[in-house]
């Protein structure tokens, strides 16, 4: 069953920490990703998606190809190259892939200007590992579809992450 977990962040650059943070986990096989977006909030309050796949791209390259055949068949190649390419944009950008935009923009209301939420849907999230990675940046959870008790030690170890006081540098006293 997919996990959705939504963290709150104070600003863009915190979330996109987290969602690299995220992707290098999926790369230990410690997390199966099928959806992570980051919604900001920018000055005036409007709420703008970063997707991980942008599919209005993918849905350009495959009109393209398919452009480029239909094109071949016709005797005019760079027509249906243009033609698949603008047609694939086009439907990629109307196609809600993952998480439904909507709801992200609605639970993202909430955040005031220049924060930032990430949205997560994926495979064994909340495990342990993959908990205390991500915590290690902070952020506050606004919002999950686990059961209660596990959605408790989830908040908990966000919690526990933000109290954690900043580590100095450690400072060499035989230094001159």
């Amino acid at each position: 069953m997919s996990e959705l977990i939504v963290i709150g962040y104070p600003n863009n650059q915190a979330a996109e920490a987290a969602r690299l943070t995220l992707y290098q986990l999926s790369k230990e096989y410690l997390v199966e990703i099928q959806d992570a977006v980051i919604a900001e909030a920018d000055d005036k309050g409007q709420i703008k998606l970063h997707q991980m796949v942008p599919m209005w791209g993918f849905g350009a390259s495959a009109g393209a190809f398919w452009g480029l055949l239909a094109g071949i068949l016709f005797f005019n190649p760079l027509i249906g190259v243009a033609a698949g390419a603008g047609a694939g944009a086009l439907a990629g950008a109307l196609t809600d892939y993952g998480i439904n935009d909507s709801f992200m923009k609605d639970v993202a209301g909430i955040l005031q200007p220049g924060q930032a939420a990430l949205f997560i849907m994926a495979e064994r999230a909340a495990s342990d590992k993959v908990i205390d990675r991500l915590s290690g940046h902070g952020g506050n959870i606004i919002r999950t579809n686990l059961d209660s008790s596990k959605e408790q030690e989830l908040r908990a170890a966000f919690d526990k992450a933000r109290m954690k006081p900043a580590t100095a540098p450690a400072v060499d006293d035989n230094a001159a």
